[in-house]
């Protein structure tokens, strides 16, 4: 900051630098001609300027702000870095202009800063360093440092990269592994905490919070943002983000704990609480899939797979209870009057009363929720259509049952699309059957249940069987060579089948 010293100083380094040039110059020429070398300024310039380092870095300045929350270890630490970064600013902006471009004098004075930088820290890294001092050292060699060389002034004259790292490897992985194992730690004692919260809620008597008139749970939220907090702090400590995942492998313990709860949940009939369940596992889904970056591969999976679990148990302690106020409408489909006064709308309306109880299921859960009863209503459906309970004797008959299986496919769709559904494809299994129905002509028969056998190849023999057999006039023959086209479609379906399930669903007795 004295102006007058720092010309002073540049007056006297330039000669000096000058001089050492010219001598190198007149040794080069000596050593041509075969005579004796001068005294040699270059070694004893470089020598002086490690000596003036390690002063400096010996005696670093003190911070401008108390460090009364840091350890001693911390300080000293802190106070060398800072002392190299002010030096090297110092170098760039003043010194380089008194030596000549070729030298590369910052580059000279940043080795000299790191090797002697490194030396210190080698030794504080072999004492049994606390978590706390540790966790420093470790954000210094990866994070810190590496910043102070991207600053525009020195990144334009510095190459960081040619330093290397500030420790080497056997100081480093004992380091990384004591900051890991602590993080491992202190984010499964959170996940904990934070299940226990969820909880003590149900066993004190209080129910799931509604939001929006649905009801939610924090738990995801609050196990995610300490995921992605503790994870990219350890990807900057450690400087790996492999590494930083590794503290994730508390995630699917965690998630057989949640699982567990919730299997307590459902025998407990804690019906608000399962609601908001179902919110978690999508939010959990989400962030398994959509921020690869905050796990491994392998935990991901394990963790998808204990979701789709929580989430099946979930949906059919929802769901049965509906199946079974809506079972004296299933006994009616597919019988005598069924056909003859279509009694599917007394199936429509209950199934509406039922649907509207999960309007405060989080949106977020209620589409799948939804989803997989109308999947369930559907094979319901299909279940005592093939039942055979009622024969279609002739085409009239046959063309009547295609009429009202087409409309009670509309009406279903409708009803469970309008409660937010995207299951559409279930509408068209409905209707293909009842193409089924109507068609008359084996050819077409056979070309029909050959298409439905390709977009459903758990479509079987005996599904087949039962449905052409609610035709009293198909003959054994004619059943049999549309047996046959089948089969020789699943075969090369299943060859390289990638289409829908849902037959193997639908038992056939």
């Amino acid at each position: 900051h004295n102006e007058a010293a720092v010309r002073a100083l540049t007056t006297i380094l330039t000669s000096a630098v000058k001089a050492v040039h010219q001598e190198e110059e007149q040794t080069l020429l000596r050593e041509q001609r075969g005579c004796k070398a001068l005294s040699c300024w270059k070694k004893l310039h470089d020598s002086n300027l490690l000596s003036l380092v390690e002063r400096r870095m010996e005696n670093p300045l003190e911070g401008p702000v108390s460090q009364a929350e840091q350890s001693s270890i911390q300080t000293d630490i802190y106070s060398m870095g800072r002392q190299l970064k002010q030096d090297l600013l110092f170098v760039v902006i003043v010194v380089k202009s008194c030596y000549p471009p070729q030298s590369n004098i910052c580059q000279l004075y940043a080795s000299l800063y790191h090797q002697t930088f490194s030396a210190r820290l080698r030794k504080i890294a072999d004492f049994g360093l606390e978590d706390k001092d540790a966790t420093f050292l470790l954000r210094w060699v990866n994070e810190y440092y590496p910043g102070i060389f991207q600053k525009p002034e020195l990144s334009s004259e510095i190459d960081c990269a040619a330093l290397g790292k500030l420790l080497p490897k056997e100081l480093l992985e004992p380091l990384e592994e004591q900051y890991l194992s602590k993080q491992k730690t202190d984010l499964s004692d959170y996940m904990n905490q934070v299940l226990q919260l969820e909880d003590r809620k149900w066993t004190s008597g209080e129910g799931a919070k509604r939001e929006d008139g649905c009801y939610t749970s924090p738990l995801a939220y609050d196990i995610i943002q300490g995921i992605n907090g503790m994870v990219k702090a350890a990807e900057k400590v450690t400087g790996n983000r492999q590494k930083a995942q590794t503290i994730t492998h508390q995630l699917p313990g965690f998630m057989t704990k949640y699982k567990h709860l919730q299997s307590v949940l459902q025998v407990n009939k804690q019906i608000s609480h399962i609601k908001a369940s179902l919110c978690c596992v999508e939010q959990f889904r989400d962030v398994l899939l959509g921020k690869n970056h905050l796990f491994p591969h392998e935990v991901k999976e394990e963790c998808l797979g204990l979701l789709m679990d929580i989430e099946q148990s979930a949906h059919s302690c929802l769901l049965i209870p509906i199946h079974k106020i809506l079972k004296p409408q299933y006994k009616k489909l597919g019988t005598t009057d069924w056909l003859r006064k279509n009694g599917f709308e007394k199936l429509w309306r209950s199934l509406e009363v039922e649907l509207l109880k999960f309007q405060d299921v989080p949106h977020l859960g209620r589409q799948e929720l939804i989803g997989r009863l109308h999947q369930e209503v559907t094979e319901e459906y299909v279940r005592r259509l093939l039942r055979t309970d009622v024969k279609l004797k002739d085409r009239e008959q046959q063309q009547r049952a295609y009429t009202i299986v087409t409309q009670n496919a509309e009406s279903l769709n409708a009803l469970f699309s309008r409660m937010g559904s995207k299951q559409d494809w279930l509408k068209e299994i409905l209707i293909k059957i009842a193409e089924v129905l109507r068609l008359q002509d084996v050819p077409a028969l056979q070309m029909h249940i050959a298409s439905l056998g390709s977009a459903h190849p758990d479509l079987s023999e005996k599904h087949v069987v039962a449905l052409l057999k609610l035709k009293t006039n198909i003959s054994k023959m004619d059943r049999k060579k549309i047996i046959t086209t089948l089969s020789d479609t699943l075969k090369e379906t299943r060859a390289g089948g990638d289409a829908r399930l849902f037959f193997s669903k639908v038992e056939i007795r």
